[in-house]
């Protein structure tokens, strides 16, 4: 049973507010550590953590008010002056408020969350009596030439930095925190387990993740404008006014009357229903668009958490926070980009003493922005790093078994990049808490994919590295191109369709055994969509489709073309063939596949799959 029945939607609501004010507290405490002078901002951040404070009140959350009064007590020093900020201090606010977020998530099962980590309370207490913090003394003493220890390693000295986080760790919590500890046993980092009850959510395993958990439960809330919501409501109220008149018409013509003012009556009630169903179905899908900015806010916390964990200096620039994206994909996107905005702190940018070798700032530059393109939203991840080398890229992915020698040599410079998607493939020869293993960039492209979006890499060596993910505005309603393959309707995504081209059977031309056409001096595979169906062709293929993938282009040859629609996907029932996405109607009243090209491409079982999904909507 829940401990907080009777007050479930008090509860939600709660949340709901109190995440988005922890989350702008988060982002204005990064600010505040680059501008610690100044009072308004500081005022801000007090409101919205009293303001968390009091909800939490009104909710009887005992240790949550605790830890909030112990926070917000040190806001109020700062305030007046009695206290400076420091790196010590803000990494001690920045540990509770990412204990404040883990009680948020246990609130949110129904439970009520333990009592903060005791050690977290001690240095909130030991900030409040002006005591020095171990981060603080260790960033005014010279710290000993070191050799630099690799991210895995927590070694207490490293070489020095222009920054106060001389071991790149944050606060020394073994100092901190040993009269405290029984026996004076290294504690463990506090960001590592808040929460020393089964009860509570657990934080983050690693001391730089402090920022939301990007795996917790999705809300099954939206927020929507009035204004909104009022557009559907007088849409349907017009709607129903031409339903009637139709209503009306099919009667008289029922009764005979078929003259031309009757018929004249019905095209234009048909037209004048066919516009207000395409404005009601727009306004519809805005009741799901959402501001980016709400994910977007979560990064700068990750981003400067991360870069003190790594001793480096990094600014996070938001822009395009008010693009607006349908929800789900927003929530779908925030895994993506955490994996992306960690890589560009971890693997783009340089150390400080390396940037400034190099000519650079030591501070170096991290942008993250999203605007409307068409119909599509453009998000883009650049850094001002050393940038990716494609050759280093080719050597290591050989080195590391992914790819032959062979289909190595064949790689031009922009497939080279797309080699980090590669699952198993990573820079790093060690593995450490925050990279390594391979996977993280295999799952941005598998993630990107499921949203039906493209994701593309430019890079320039010693300059930075730009990520470019383009999706489209929601998932419920998908552009696609009808084609025509041995008699059979297919849609294959617009997205992915370059231009349409007629094929000349002497243009065809043999590389390797495998057949080509060059268009523009580019060389492009072709490939018969009847050949991926595993289908014995009817006739010579007269038209291609230059389709361009994530990691290729190439040209789709099939028989003829039906048109452009916009389509709903419906999955098929207890089945889900590979190379297929779904299904739709078209016009007419025909089942139409919808083709998952990415799939249909790499599955050797495709063929077959395909062959008998479509033979079973055929009988």
């Amino acid at each position: 049973m829940s401990e907080f029945a009777g007050m479930e939607e008090l509860l939600q609501d709660f949340l709901m507010e109190s995440t988005d004010l922890l989350s702008d507290v988060d982002n204005k405490l990064v600010e505040l550590e680059k501008r610690p002078e100044d009072k308004a901002l500081l005022n801000d951040i007090f409101r919205g953590f009293h303001t968390i404070k009091g909800g939490a009140g009104f909710l009887n959350v005992g240790p949550m008010i605790n830890l909030c009064h112990r926070t917000e007590n040190l806001f109020d020093k700062l305030r007046n002056g009695q206290l400076h900020i420091t790196a010590g201090i803000m990494d001690v606010i920045l540990d509770a408020t990412g204990i404040v977020r883990d009680m948020f998530g246990t609130m949110g099962q129904g439970l009520m969350p333990s009592e903060a980590d005791p050690r977290i309370l001690a240095a909130l207490d030991a900030a409040l009596a002006g005591e020095a913090l171990a981060e603080d003394t260790a960033a005014a003493e010279p710290a000993p030439a070191a050799t630099p220890a690799p991210v895995a390693t927590p070694a207490p000295a490293a070489a020095p930095a222009p920054q106060p986080a001389s071991n790149g760790q944050g606060p020394d919590w073994n100092q901190l925190y040993q009269a405290v500890t029984p026996g004076g046993a290294p504690p463990a980092p506090v960001a590592a387990a808040p929460a020393p009850k089964p009860a509570a959510k657990p934080a983050p395993s690693k001391p730089a993740t402090n920022a939301p958990n990007s795996s917790g439960p999705q809300e099954n809330t939206i927020r929507i404008d009035t204004v909104r919501l009022d557009m559907v409501l007088n849409l349907s109220g017009e709607i129903g006014l031409t339903k009637n008149r139709l209503t009306t018409l099919r009667t008289e013509i029922l009764q005979g009357n078929r003259d031309t003012n009757t018929l004249r009556s019905l095209d234009e009630a048909i037209s004048q229903l066919d516009l207000l169903v395409g404005d009601l179905q727009n306004a519809v899908m805005k009741t799901r668009m959402q501001p980016i900015g709400r994910l977007f806010q979560k990064y700068p916390r990750l981003a400067r958490d991360l870069a003190r964990q790594l001793g480096k200096e990094v600014e996070l620039v938001l822009s395009g926070e008010e693009t607006e994206l349908d929800k789900t994909m927003i929530e779908d996107l925030n895994d993506p980009l955490v994996h992306l905005v960690r890589n560009a702190v971890d693997h783009g940018i340089e150390q400080p003493e390396e940037r400034i070798a190099a000519g650079k700032k030591p501070q170096a530059l991290v942008q993250l922005t999203a605007e409307q393109v068409g119909d599509h939203i453009l998000i883009e991840i650049t850094d001002d790093g050393k940038g990716m080398n494609a050759d280093a890229l080719r050597r290591k992915a050989i080195e590391k078994g992914l790819i032959d020698q062979e289909s190595a040599n064949s790689l031009d410079e922009k497939q080279c990049l797309q080699l980090i998607f590669l699952p198993g493939f990573s820079t790093k020869d060690q593995i450490s808490s925050v990279s390594g293993r391979g996977v993280g960039m295999d799952v941005v492209r598998t993630n990107i994919q499921k949203l039906n979006g493209r994701i593309d890499i430019n890079s320039v060596p010693g300059e930075g590295t730009r990520i470019s993910i383009s999706l489209p505005l929601t998932l419920a309603i998908l552009p696609v191109l009808v084609v025509r393959a041995c008699n059979q309707p297919f849609a294959v995504p617009l997205a992915m369709v370059r231009e349409i081209i007629t094929i000349d059977p002497n243009a065809i031309q043999e590389v390797s055994g495998k057949p080509t056409i060059v268009v523009r001096d580019e060389i492009l595979p072709l490939k018969t969509l009847a050949g991926l169906l595993g289908w014995e062709p009817t006739q010579k293929p007269y038209f291609g489709v230059l389709m361009q993938s994530a990691e290729k282009s190439f040209i789709l040859a099939i028989d003829s073309f039906v048109g452009r629609d916009d389509v709903v996907i419906k999955p098929l029932q207890n089945i889900r063939p590979k190379g297929v996405a779904g299904a739709t109607l078209s016009g007419d009243g025909s089942v139409v596949l919808v083709l998952d090209m990415e799939d249909l491409l790499t599955s050797s079982e495709a063929s077959n799959t395909v062959t008998r999904s479509a033979d079973l909507i055929a009988t």
